[in-house]
């Protein structure tokens, strides 16, 4: 590509309305531009990168035999509704209707699709297993977009989706999976973590997500000083130790008014937090509970679902909790109470502690579990905390990284397959439920990723593999016929060696060109200038400081060995 005659531009100042490195950066280089909230255009550089990252995936799906396929993006409603997943999905679904009022969505996922396709070919166990995937553009109306290319409104995904005869199968698509992607995000250079995570609306046996680890994302990484334990927040189990008790002391109320918060009570009660519990009223489906943990402690709502295997967990309305509680909302507590009460395994391990009082203004303390109440279930309901003991090698501790999820893999059983009969003959001529499994990478998430963690004062420094260009060559003065000359047939031998190759050939300054490679994040540089004198260009690694001559005959192996490397 030589500039001069092509699109491009580049960015001087930080672009207000990006609140993530990778955001400012790709914006101002010019790789993309936000079109409204969460919705972005790819420009060429940017894409030739979405691209790259796109082959180096389909790449290693092809080599696991997984075949290729397109589905479409507008979708019949009542296929999701058939699989029970609209009302699941909710307002987050693009809707709309055709010209004869039939109702049609803006696909956010595409298992329901995918198992179509395989109705059209399994009829016997001798049809399985394979696999297909896609590249396909998916919509969902995120509340919040942010953070660049990683919250949108739409985004391209592949996704695939294998189906086996039985679980021992589905164990074996979802470790080469589990290969591809490994290797896929090694190619593009990215450090990341495979945390077990939550299936969410997706369902079935197991999650696991891929976490680029950085400064910035909306995922918590829950990881071991001590042994490779990983998680999301979200599914990470807390270990509880118990304690001896204290002997009771008698129970007495307090009066506290004007509490807003547990620090309130620290501050003017001197009750140490290790002392206090936190109860919170919640509806979980349409049945009313009291959920107690340590004041310290988060609740943890999708253990919560998992512990009901409920529909629906919310906090109670304000009007239901005075109802429940007798008391302004902040006041509820266990003792008296009519509802189940939940607790955190470690309150197992508290004595003496305070309680709100079901009475607005009061607490008490020095209450006891079993004297003053009882719990109908002990569970783990909590969020793990920063130095909490590891729960899988139980010597180390905890320590939490931020992470932006980059792929995920689902086994996801005979969820979709019972719901949408997806059903084969075996042996014995019974029928029985296809078994799936669904795997998802986010190629713009990655390209985000990527520039999260390889970039800096300058711009962007991208890994060889999905550099738009890998070389990028400057004329210093466009006046000076043998500088032109030299870069010209220089471009055109590293074009005719396949190496993807920039001539910035414009009237510009020679730092206004160094700086837009640089924001660019090209991983060679070439400079034409007055070296060539003597036969020698300047080389600049964009990952390095140094700069280097080389005689302009060796140049062309120079790259093609530092490229290969």
């Amino acid at each position: 590509m030589k500039l001069k005659t092509s699109y491009f531009f580049t960015l001087r100042e930080n672009v207000k309305d990006e609140d993530s490195v990778s955001g400012n950066l790709l914006v101002r280089s010019g790789m993309i531009k936000k079109n409204s909230s969460g919705i972005y255009m790819y420009l060429p550089l940017g894409y030739r990168v979405l691209k790259k990252i796109e082959q180096v995936i389909r790449e290693e799906m092809d080599a696991t035999g997984a075949q290729e396929v397109l589905m479409p993006a507008l979708i019949p409603e009542e296929i999701y509704e058939q699989s029970g997943r609209r009302a699941l999905i909710g307002s987050s679904m693009f809707s709309l209707k055709d010209r004869f009022d039939k109702p049609f969505v803006l696909g956010p996922t595409h298992e329901e699709l995918f198992l179509m396709a395989a109705q059209n070919k399994v009829k016997s166990y001798k049809d399985l297993p394979f696999n297909i995937y896609q590249f396909q553009t998916k919509f969902r109306d995120e509340p919040r977009p942010r953070f660049g290319l990683i919250r949108v409104r739409e985004f391209i995904m592949k996704d695939a989706y294998s189906f086996d005869t039985n679980l021992e199968g589905l164990d074996i698509s979802y470790n080469k999976m589990d290969k591809a992607y490994r290797n896929s995000f090694d190619r593009m250079g990215l450090n990341y973590k495979v945390v077990t995570a939550d299936t969410g609306v997706m369902g079935g046996l197991l999650s696991e997500e891929f976490q680029a680890v950085t400064d910035i994302g909306e995922d918590t990484l829950v990881l071991c000083d001590s042994c490779d334990f990983s998680s999301n927040i979200e599914v990470a189990p807390c270990v509880s130790e118990l304690v001896e008790l204290e002997s009771f002391l008698e129970m007495e109320e307090l009066y506290t008014p004007n509490v807003g918060k547990i620090k309130d009570l620290v501050d003017n009660y001197q009750i140490p937090i290790e002392k206090m519990t936190k109860s919170m009223i919640y509806k979980i489906d349409d049945k009313f509970y009291l959920i107690m943990v340590r004041s310290d402690d988060e609740i943890n709502e999708v253990k919560l679902q998992k512990l009901f295997n409920a529909q629906s967990v919310s906090l109670a309305e304000n009007d239901d909790v005075v109802r429940l509680t007798n008391a302004r909302v902040g006041f509820a507590g266990p003792v008296g109470i009519s509802i189940p009460v939940i607790a955190d395994h470690r309150i197992k391990s508290m004595s003496n502690f305070l309680v709100g009082a079901n009475k607005s203004d009061y607490h008490i303390k020095n209450v006891n579990v079993d004297r003053d109440f009882k719990v109908n279930q002990y569970a783990d309901i909590r969020n793990i905390r920063e130095g909490d003991i590891c729960p899988k090698c139980h010597e180390g501790h905890i320590h939490f990284s931020k992470g932006i999820e980059i792929g995920n893999i689902f086994k996801l059983g005979d969820k979709y397959a019972k719901a949408l009969g997806l059903n084969y003959l075996d042996q014995n001529n019974q029928l029985n439920p296809v078994i799936m499994g669904s795997y998802g990478i986010g190629p713009g998430r990655c390209m985000a990723a990527i520039v999260e963690q390889n970039h800096d004062d300058y711009g962007i420094i991208w890994p060889k593999e999905i550099a738009p260009y890998s070389v990028a060559i400057v004329i210093i003065n466009s006046k000076v016929e043998t500088q032109v000359s030299v870069a010209d047939d220089l471009y055109q031998q590293l074009l005719k060696a396949k190496i993807d190759v920039i001539l910035d050939d414009r009237d510009e300054r020679p730092g206004v060109k160094f700086n837009d490679m640089d924001l660019i994040g090209i991983p060679v540089r070439i400079t034409v200038g007055k070296a060539i004198e003597q036969g020698q260009v300047e080389v600049k690694f964009r990952n390095e400081k140094e700069v280097q001559l080389v005689n302009i005959v060796d140049i062309k192996q120079f790259v093609l060995d530092y490229l290969s490397k």
